[in-house]
């Protein structure tokens, strides 16, 4: 749990090179966080000791892999200011290859690992983009494993600004439980820890007065809630969840994300959302996610 008296807080931004960085910390500046970008590593820890004389009580800081010799470094400087007791957050920000060589290919921009591509063919310099955002991966694979992942490929710049300024209101030095809604259509999250198929329950999609509703709608929660299927459902997924949370816990883990996925997003797996974000509030911090819906 997070001291009384008041700690600083450090959300730490990583992630890959067109993820929304940018968009984050200038969601966290909006939230009163003084903000740093591309910090090098080696001025991570004699920085926020100036701050802290500062009396500057919330930071943001991101840091990408044009620092990559010195990455490695971090998780050492993250233990040290836990140490200190400072609520350390680390947020990855992610995104499919594909979707990062599209905005690549929009913006004209060229990737920090990317080498001299004049001359080249289209192909080639799609080709050498796509091992540049590969390398970039395997450089930041460890930063990604000890981070809360937040997947980028699909959802707005004005939800991954509410995602960001949600998760840095939770509560610091607890695990925070994340649930999140999402069409499997549109793809599985990445940043999911669980994943949950719930496509072989009752759809309420196929019921004329329910298909305009959502999985928060009391006509579709009444549906939802008369099968004993959606009831088994939940009752498992709820006592898997609680089965792993110590362990989890134990792990030093910040954030666990489970994942609920329907054909569409809109009903069930929203309702299952709902209903076991309210299942565990009372014991955890728990926060809620519609992919879909938020979408809108």
């Amino acid at each position: 749990m997070k001291p009384d008296d008041q700690s600083t807080e450090i959300v730490l931004i990583t992630g890959m090179s067109g993820s929304g960085k940018s968009v984050a910390l200038h969601a966290l500046e909006d939230a009163g966080f003084y903000c740093v970008d591309n910090l090098p590593p080696e001025l991570l820890l004699p920085f926020v000791e100036l701050e802290s004389k500062r009396k500057a009580m919330r930071l943001a800081i991101a840091m990408d892999v044009r620092s990559a010799t010195s990455l490695p470094q971090v998780p050492e400087h993250l233990d040290a200011l836990r140490a200190k007791g400072i609520v350390v957050k680390p947020l990855f920000l992610d995104a499919t290859t594909e979707t990062l060589v599209r905005r690549y290919s929009e913006t004209r921009r060229k990737h920090p690992l990317s080498q001299n591509e004049s001359g080249h063919s289209p192909l080639e310099k799609r080709r050498a983009l796509t091992d540049a955002i590969e390398l970039e991966r395997e450089l930041l694979a460890a930063l990604r494993d000890q981070a809360h992942v937040i997947d980028t490929s699909i959802i707005r710049s004005s939800q991954l600004q509410g995602y960001v300024k949600t998760l840095v209101s939770s509560t610091g030095g607890q695990l925070t439980l994340v649930f999140e809604s999402f069409a499997f259509k549109r793809g599985v999250p990445s940043d999911a820890d669980f994943v949950f198929d719930v496509r072989m329950l009752p759809n309420p999609h196929y019921e004329p007065p329910l298909k305009a509703l959502t999985g928060r709608d009391i006509a579709v929660m009444d549906f939802l809630q008369a099968s004993a299927q959606v009831t088994r459902m939940l009752a498992q997924i709820e006592a898997f969840i609680k089965s792993w949370l110590e362990d989890l816990a134990n792990d030093h883990r910040s954030y666990v994300t489970v994942a609920i996925g329907c054909t569409g997003g809109q009903h069930r797996s929203v309702y299952l959302v709902e209903q076991l974000a309210k299942r565990f509030a009372d014991q955890w911090v728990t926060l809620k996610r519609h992919r879909e819906l938020d979408a809108l």
